[in-house]
């Protein structure tokens, strides 16, 4: 099976071969416990590109409230994107994360309170749903 676009295809980069040797083991258990093939690459790392601006933080852009903060904050892309505060949200937003970790860190994210409720909303709902991990 073959992804539709070359520009989405899954692959997975390694720098030396024990990280090879893992990834090929790793791909190869999958490819059992699913019963079917994986189309994922296996390749050396060659050299990294950012991915455009529109696919940064994907799950965080969803959420206009959350951005209206953080673009106050980070009004510089390259700042927004680089931005551990910000990737730490957009994974709460993807439904990755435990409320409590959230609940710890969530001052520092520089947020207005609107933007903490709604933070703290989105993760509780996640937990709700079982879409969280720990």
């Amino acid at each position: 099976m073959l992804p539709f676009s070359q520009q989405y295809k899954s692959i997975i980069f390694y720098h030396n071969e024990a990280q090879k040797r893992l990834a090929i083991e790793s791909k190869e258990q999958e490819e059992a416990n699913l019963g079917r093939k994986i189309a994922t690459e296996i390749i050396p790392f060659s050299k990294f590109y950012l991915a455009e601006d529109y696919h940064q933080k994907y799950y965080l852009q969803q959420e206009p409230e959350l951005m209206k903060d953080f673009n106050t904050i980070y009004p510089d892309t390259k700042d927004f994107i680089s931005s551990t505060a910000v990737a730490r949200a957009n994974g709460y937003v993807g439904g990755y994360g435990i409320l409590e970790t959230l609940q710890e860190a969530l001052g520092s994210f520089g947020l207005s309170e609107a933007g903490r409720n709604r933070l703290t909303e989105i993760a509780d709902r996640g937990l709700k749903l079982g879409c969280a991990l720990p």
